[in-house]
């Protein structure tokens, strides 16, 4: 879902909150399903993430309730937030993508872009958490 200047998207995951946490704060998990980066649930901690054609974004740790919230900054303007409810034997995840600037086109573009990306990316989340339980 997409509002004015922000990407908001709920999934659920038949995992529980642990192994959907580790997914979201181990660097080699992270790599499988989304992109390659020293990621760390400890405030403060500054670390890049290899976009690809997009080059290395760099990240910043804003916030840490283990297993319930991750947020940091990606990139200079915008902040990721990972937030886990616990939902039955599963876990409910809330995305919040913020600081998009309606005013830049390169955000306008960006938004637009990102919120079809979004939706596999979490998919894929959800497949390396059910992958690496299985094995």
């Amino acid at each position: 879902m997409k509002h004015n200047n922000l990407i908001q998207l709920d999934q659920y995951y038949e995992q529980p909150p642990a192994a959907v946490w580790k997914a979201l704060t181990d660097p080699e998990l992270h790599a499988r399903w989304w992109a390659a980066g020293d990621v760390r649930p400890v405030v403060g901690h500054k670390f890049e993430l290899d976009m690809g054609n997009w080059g290395k974004q760099p990240c910043e740790v804003l916030e840490v309730v283990p297993e319930r919230l991750f947020k940091y900054r990606f990139t200079p303007d915008w902040t990721l937030t990972w937030r886990l409810q616990p939902e039955g034997s599963g876990t409910r995840l809330t995305l919040l993508h913020e600081g998009f600037d309606p005013s830049k086109p390169k955000d306008v573009f960006a938004l637009e872009n990102m919120s079809k990306g979004w939706p596999a990316i979490l998919v894929r989340l959800g497949a390396t958490v059910a992958a690496r339980l299985a094995s």
